[in-house]
């Protein structure tokens, strides 16, 4: 943990436990800098991040106060390896297909969901981005710009890049139908049919549909609930089975919202460099983080050309707009030929639109409000575990992102909690779905990125009294609830 992360949680830890409660003021950013003998700036870091997670607000010219008290949070899971290391034959569309589609309606509160609530993007602002942008659209960009993607709108994804201390050049990013177009392409430049791709265990499960349906084996690689990938057991893996690729979440991973630590990014990018294996790394959530500065990705750690970097606007400005990217370094040309053959080109609209939003100024003062927001809420549903849950219930702590993975005692099977809260109008994300050997069978996914409120909070009550029932009588299914 970094310095203002430690003194945030010092602070924390004060409200937790009552030394600091509700109404009190905390000490000035001089006087907390002269008591820890740290810097005013490691002290304004703290004070933002216990601000983005709900706990303190600033009075102006009176100082930061406590605005809410916390409960202890739930203890994190261990990190105990489920994968066996063994090459498997991916086969999860259908388990995936029937959770999602069995989820969607608005009726249903929305745990199990991949997507925050839309009401939290400025689609006003998009909208009248993309009336006035259109306008003055040069028609014949729509044949300038087809596989690349629109000039404008990669030099603002570029300049993102060079904010975080990433030299990307324009030429390098391909603009792509949404992230998972990106990913796509991606693995399709770096193997073929029959190839072995090591992957996190658990993994997000558009990572498992796409290795099934191009005929690739997945390699699951045991994955660290707060620090990522395992990087000696994937070591292991590149010596025993010789992967193709790495297809990586290494910032607010989907589902378990673990960020690998950078000196733990480097040692992987050297390792794979070594190996000569290319890392198709996700970034999607990498805007959405909780702290002072956003987790640089593994690419910033890259000398050879070999990651693979995808993101897009869906998670964190733009859901529906169906706009992302790849900056995939050595194999720009292949994955441009492959997008030249298959999806041709993202909208056009839809990427003036968001070239003009980047170039206006109001990215970042949405993302602030977005991510105090998911803090915010993720504070709330934690809380909520800890109200309603059984005891020995364990729960990650992100520090980003907006999902929890949370792993019930033993024996509780998540299908089940599943398939009964469905029922009852609560959707949730079954462990199992995460992994190419269904494994995770007691855990569950929850989506903090919708609004916390009555309706959600009587929700992950009923949750609780669920797997309370399950872990007392061993059969949720049979247990007969009202809604309430």
């Amino acid at each position: 943990m970094k310095r203002y992360e430690i003194l945030a949680e010092d602070i924390a830890q004060s409200i937790r436990t009552g030394i600091l409660k509700l109404g009190d003021r905390l000490p000035s950013v001089r006087q907390a800098s002269a008591s820890r003998g740290v810097s005013p700036s490691t002290v304004f870091g703290a004070y933002y991040l216990l601000e983005a997670r709900g706990l303190i607000r600033a009075r102006e010219r009176s100082g930061y106060f406590v605005i809410a008290g916390i409960k202890a949070l739930p203890p994190e899971p261990e990190f105990a390896p489920r994968s066996n290391g063994n090459s498997t034959v991916v086969d999860v569309s259908q388990l995936v297909f029937d959770i999602l589609e069995s989820s969607r309606s608005r009726d249903v509160v929305p745990f199990g969901s991949a997507f925050p609530s839309p009401l939290l993007f400025p689609f006003p602002a998009l909208a009248r981005s993309m009336m006035s942008a259109v306008q003055k659209m040069d028609p014949w960009s729509t044949v300038d710009d087809l596989t690349p993607g629109n000039a404008e709108l990669r030099r603002q994804i570029a300049l993102r890049y060079l904010i975080d201390g990433l030299h990307v050049h324009t030429d390098e990013i391909i603009i792509t139908n949404g992230a998972l177009d990106a990913l796509n392409l991606c693995l399709l430049a770096v193997t073929k049919p029959g190839d072995a791709v090591a992957i996190e265990s658990p993994t997000f499960y558009g990572a498992l549909q796409s290795l099934e349906r191009l005929g690739l084996r997945a390699i699951e690689v045991p994955t660290h609930p707060r620090e990522g990938i395992d990087i000696d057991a994937l070591a292991i893996a590149l010596e025993r089975h010789r992967p193709k690729a790495c297809w990586l979440m290494t910032n607010f991973q989907n589902p378990l919202g673990s960020t690998m630590p950078e000196g733990k990014k480097r040692a992987l990018v050297e390792m794979l460099t070594r190996h000569d294996v290319p890392l198709i790394e996700d970034d999607v959530y990498g805007e959405l983080y909780f702290g002072s500065k956003r987790p640089v990705p593994a690419k910033s750690f890259d000398t050879k050309g070999l990651v693979l970097h995808c993101s897009s606007f869906s998670k964190c400005l733009a859901p529906g707009y169906r706009v992302g990217w790849a900056a995939p370094g050595r194999y720009a040309d292949a994955v441009a030929r492959l997008k030249l053959t298959t999806t041709l080109s993202a909208s056009a609209p839809a990427q003036v639109a968001l070239a003009s939003y980047l170039a206006k100024g109001g990215y970042d003062r949405h993302l602030r409000q977005l991510r105090h927001t998911l803090s915010v809420q993720q504070s709330a549903v934690m809380q909520g575990v800890v109200r309603h849950f059984p005891p020995d219930t364990k729960a990650t702590h992100p520090s980003g992102g907006y999902f929890l993975w949370i792993e019930l005692p033993d024996h509780v099977n998540a299908l089940a909690i599943h398939k009964r809260a469905l029922s009852l109008g609560i959707s949730v994300a079954p462990g199992p779905m995460f992994s190419a050997q269904r494994g995770f069978t007691n855990c569950l996914r929850l989506n903090y990125g919708h609004l916390w409120d009555e309706r959600a909070e009587a929700a992950l009550m009923t949750l609780g009294r669920l797997v309370n029932a399950y872990r007392e009588e061993g059969n949720a299914v049979a247990v007969q609830f009202g809604n309430g």
